[in-house]
């Protein structure tokens, strides 16, 4: 299934190495062929082409023990440097002609100090994904309940003219009440506003995700593999 308003291959076969170099210089650690977000930011990482002196200069940009995800087929041949896990990711866009329902009410923005919050909610579904910082990246909101976060969703990769939707999760004790809806609903009109495509990345197994974005709209643009790239020489 092909998204009406496909996302270009020329920028989301590498995405993580355009947003770094365009929407989110700002955040970019280099070396030569090489880039990636800080630490504390997110675990991501790009290499301009899947070279040996590219992964070379990934390589130099890792502390020891540390790994990075790479979208796209970058196989190391370099014994320091490996692919220690590999997942399979659906890219899906929203058609600019799909126009979403309201956004709930009880969706409200989220800052820096909500950052902690914001970790401790995303723990319970993907633990180590989201940082302290990760919420510079972009926009978050959220719903509060008794004072307590249970839902969040935000920006994660932005490119010219496209934002990702990404770091979706609800309270097991909430889900299943549309909140997460809510909140993409919030993400979405403040992109129609801004003129950009909402895009986001889900697991291909991730069937309850992929149904509640097909019913929103979404379309499937591609299938990409992600890999966890691990430095596994000692400092």
């Amino acid at each position: 299934m092909i998204c009406e308003h496909d996302l270009p291959e020329t920028l989301f076969a590498n995405p993580i190495w355009h947003a770094l170099r365009t929407t989110h210089r700002r955040f970019a650690i280099a070396a030569g062929a090489a880039c990636r977000y800080p630490a504390d930011v997110a675990p991501f990482g790009a290499v301009a082409e899947p070279s040996a002196a590219a992964l070379r200069d990934l390589h130099s940009l890792l502390a020891a023990g540390e790994s990075v995800w790479l979208i796209g087929q970058s196989d190391s041949s370099l014994p320091d440097l490996v692919v220690s896990n590999t997942l399979e990711c659906l890219q899906m866009a929203l058609p600019l002609d799909v126009a979403p329902p309201p956004a709930n009410p009880e969706v409200a923005p989220l800052s820096a100090a909500d950052a902690p919050a914001m970790v401790a909610l995303t723990d319970r579904a993907f633990p180590g994904y989201f940082r302290g910082k990760t919420c510079e990246m972009g926009s978050y909101y959220g719903v509060r309940r008794g004072g307590e976060l249970i839902a969040m969703g935000g920006e994660r990769l932005m490119l010219d003219g496209y934002s990702e939707i990404s770091g979706l999760c609800t309270h097991p004790a909430h889900r299943g009440k549309g909140l997460a809806a809510g909140i993409i609903c919030q993400l979405v009109q403040n992109h129609r506003r801004d003129g950009l495509v909402s895009w986001l990345h889900v697991g291909t197994e991730n069937a309850p995700a992929i149904q509640i974005y097909l019913r929103m709209g979404f379309k499937v643009s591609r299938t990409v593999r992600l890999q966890r790239m691990s430095r596994a020489d000692a400092a």
